[in-house]
């Protein structure tokens, strides 16, 4: 399948240390002639980490993609009624998010996105990003595997001997994972003997 036109909305939320990893897909993507829309959550928008400030990696996606980012719930809601994107990736997608995403909530530019893709039941591609895969959030993440047109890249464990409970997914699997959301199947295997 090629992903030549393919509309796609990359949504980043506040797995800063997980950002730079995600630039060269979003690239790969580009290259492949797929339209990407690039949306950051409040937290990428306004935090400056270590990992660098929110202005660098605004700039850098909107130099990638030739598109504005769009960080606020009013710039994201025009999503669903417009029918405006094929398929929403959400990497990384943190713990955080996935709590909210599983439970409803829409206080984000980027969960506003994902319920707008979801109310017009197209997919929505989660690349998880988060410490608590293991403890707190595992519940969440079973909710979500669960519902229909959300699909996952695949995952594992980053680094078992001191963060147990860590899970990444594989983000250079994130291209093959659109594909196979697009056609409405799960790419395999989801769990991962080592993402890295």
């Amino acid at each position: 399948m090629s992903l030549q036109g393919v509309r796609i909305g990359f949504a980043i939320t506040g797995s800063h240390c997980t950002i730079a990893d995600v630039l060269p897909v979003v690239t790969r993507l580009v290259a492949e002639g797929a339209v990407v829309t690039p949306i950051f959550s409040e937290s990428v928008t306004q935090t400056d980490t270590r990992f660098g400030p929110s202005s660098k990696w605004k700039e850098e996606m909107e130099r990638i993609t030739g598109q504005k980012v769009l960080g606020t719930i009013v710039e994201a809601e025009p999503i669903g009624p417009q029918k405006l994107l094929d398929i929403i990736v959400i990497a990384p997608c943190t713990g955080n998010t996935l709590a909210k995403l599983a439970n409803g909530i829409t206080d984000t530019a980027v969960l506003m996105a994902a319920k707008a893709q979801l109310r017009n039941l197209c997919p929505v591609l989660l690349a998880i990003s988060t410490n608590d895969g293991l403890s707190n959030n595992l519940k969440n993440i079973g909710v979500l595997m669960n519902m229909k047109n959300v699909y996952m890249v695949p995952f594992g464990q980053d680094n078992p001997m001191t963060k147990a409970n860590s899970l990444v997914a594989r983000m250079e699997l994130i291209p093959e994972a659109i594909e196979a959301a697009l056609q409405q199947r799960q790419l395999q295997p989801v769990l991962l003997a080592n993402p890295s």
